[in-house]
C-alpha cells in the first residue's frame, strides 16, 4: 500500500498525532575543550541533522545572537551551547567540512545566524526545503512535514524558551535534539520514496482560511 502524502497538511490535525521525541543520547557541550572530540566523533558519521536555536527577543529592537547548534546522528545528539563557547575553530571544521551531508530545514537563516559569530565556508549541507518540492509537497515547516509523512507530532512548546539559561531544561534538550534528529528520519523517507516511487499525492484544493479556520479540510 502507497503512503499517502499531501501538498498541504491541515495544521489542525496535527495536535491530535502522536507525540515524537528523539530516543538517544543528548550530550550538552558548554567548554571549548570538548568541542574537538565532539567534532571529531561527528565527522565519522555517514550523515547529521542540523538545526539551530536562539534566544527570543520580546522587546522591539533587541535581538539576540544564535545561541545553540544541534547536531545529530540517529542516536547522538550534541548540543553546542554557542552563547557559552563562540564558534570556536572546531565547530568551523564542522560546518565547512564536505564530505558528512548535513541536513537541516530553512539552512539560509541559521547559517546566516551562524555567521553572526563568526566567519566560516560553507559545506556540505542539504536544505529539505529545496527537495520536498520535488515530490510535490508545498509546506515548509518541519512541523507539518514531519507529520505529514509519519503521521507524529513534533511539539513546538519550548520553542520560545530562553535558550541562554544558565542549565537547559531537560524539555528544552529534547526538543533541540529532536528537530536536529529530525531532519535525517525527513531526509531519509524522502530519499526512499523518490527512488521507490512507493506514495500518493493527495492535492487539497479549496484549501483556504476564513477568519482563521479552513474552508475544506484535508481529505483523511
Amino acid at each position: 500500500m502507497k503512503k499517502i502524502i499531501y501538498d498541504k497538511f491541515n495544521k489542525n490535525e496535527i495536535p491530535a498525532l502522536p507525540r515524537v521525541l528523539f530516543k538517544g543520547r543528548i550530550i550538552v557541550i558548554s567548554t571549548l575543550y570538548e568541542v574537538d572530540k565532539a567534532v571529531d566523533y561527528l565527522l565519522s558519521q555517514q550523515i547529521l541533522g542540523v538545526d539551530t536555536e536562539t534566544r527570543p527577543s520580546f522587546k522591539r529592537g533587541q535581538t539576540h545572537k544564535v545561541s545553540l547548534l544541534q547536531v545529530s546522528t540517529h542516536d547522538l545528539c550534541f548540543l553546542f551551547r554557542l552563547n557559552l563557547i563562540g564558534l570556536p575553530t572546531g565547530l568551523i571544521r564542522l560546518l565547512e567540512d564536505t564530505t558528512v551531508p548535513k541536513i537541516g530545514l530553512s539552512l539560509r537563516d541559521d547559517i546566516m545566524s551562524l555567521k553572526k559569530r563568526a566567519d566560516f565556508k560553507y559545506g556540505n549541507f542539504i536544505d529539505l526545503q529545496k527537495h520536498v518540492g520535488e515530490l510535490g509537497v508545498k509546506d515548509l515547516s518541519l512541523q507539518k512535514l514531519y507529520a505529514n509523512f509519519f503521521r507524529e507530532k513534533i511539539s513546538k512548546t519550548a520553542r520560545l524558551s530562553n535558550w541562554e539559561n544558565d542549565i537547559l531544561t531537560e524539555k528544552q534538550k529534547l526538543y533541540a535534539a529532536t528537530d536536529a534528529w529530525a531532519c535525517i528520519k525527513l531526509y531519509e523517507e524522502l530519499q526512499r520514496l523518490e527512488v521507490t516511487g512507493d506514495y500518493e499525492l493527495v492535492i487539497v484544493e479549496g484549501y483556504e482560511v476564513a477568519a482563521g479556520q479552513p474552508t475544506k479540510n484535508t481529505p483523511n
